[in-house]
């Protein structure tokens, strides 16, 4: 079987099997989502907005033995999540934004994290686990990234690798959706439709082994239709004040099924007292149109939180 083949469903079998383990008991929405929720006869609503500001700072004095360079960090999020259900109809709107700059003295501020993510999506229910749906998602990011030299006297010598737009990813997807529990379901999509957009058409000459980010040289979007898309998200409090979010995505395409892109977003979170919370985020991602190896980002982080 085809290695790149092997790693999607290896990936996509830890997901499908592990999430059970977080409880199959019916658990009230209320503490599974950590959402406000309100209910008339035949109209449920889960509501949660979450925004906070998370701030890192290191120095050491001239003389400090074990040597270190002073820095500084400074993170913002903004998420919003809405749900609502009418009889046999479902709407869930879900949006994400984090964006995080480093300082370290001597070099220009760079930007650690970078995330613009939204999610529509309608549901009309089949049988109490399974429905259809349609959705659309949007990903991207705010601002220009740059690869920096790794040279020490060229500590500040940077070339653009990414920008607002570039790259950014247009999916449309209609499907049928399983939900054992209110706080996992899994999506599958035969015939979705991606739309990979590079607004820079000068980007390549920076990254070239990165392919444009699979849009032709000289275009702005390229469109590919899915042999199959699925989709995984869990979203539970798995202990008191601990809450566990994660995002996963199998692509593949029908010009190159076995060339399948994997991605995984996956944050948790616990809350320390009303305002401030520890966050453990980490982003996994296979795609041969940006790189022939696995991509990883990890960041810790204390700071203030504010939720309702």
């Amino acid at each position: 079987m085809n290695g790149k083949l092997r790693r999607s469903l290896l990936c996509f079998l830890i997901f499908v099997i592990a999430v059970p383990g977080f409880g199959q008991n019916n658990v009230d929405l209320t503490n599974s989502l950590n959402k406000e929720k309100l209910k008339t006869a035949n109209d449920t609503t889960w509501k949660k907005i979450e925004f906070g500001a998370n701030l890192n700072q290191g120095s050491f004095s001239s003389n400090w033995t074990g040597g270190g360079v002073n820095s500084v960090a400074l993170g913002l999020f903004f998420n919003a999540l809405n749900e609502t259900k009418r009889g046999k109809n479902a709407w869930r709107n879900d949006f994400q934004s984090q964006y995080g700059i480093v300082r370290n003295k001597g070099q220009q501020s760079r930007k650690n994290v970078d995330r613009i993510f939204f999610d529509t999506k309608y549901n009309r229910e089949l049988t109490q686990k399974w429905s259809l749906f349609a959705n659309i998602n949007f990903l991207s990011q705010f601002g220009a990234g740059y690869e920096y030299s790794s040279s020490p006297d060229s500590a500040n010598v940077k070339r653009k690798v990414s920008g607002i737009l570039s790259p950014a990813y247009l999916t449309e997807a209609i499907g049928i959706e399983y939900r054992p529990v209110p706080y996992f379901f899994l999506d599958f999509a035969p015939g979705a439709l991606r739309q990979t957009i590079v607004v820079d058409t000068d980007l390549y000459v920076n990254t070239p082994d990165q392919k444009n980010y699979g849009v032709p040289i000289g275009k702005r979007i390229r469109t590919e239709a899915a042999l199959m898309q699925i989709v995984a998200n869990f979203d539970k409090d798995i202990a008191k004040n601990v809450n566990l979010k994660f995002r996963y995505l199998m692509y593949s395409s029908i010009k190159h099924p076995l060339n399948i892109d994997n991605r995984l977003d996956a944050m948790l979170t616990a809350k320390i007292n009303k305002f401030v919370n520890v966050n453990l985020g980490a982003i996994v991602v296979y795609d041969d149109d940006q790189s022939n190896k696995v991509q990883f980002a990890q960041a810790l982080s204390i700071g203030f939180l504010y939720s309702f």
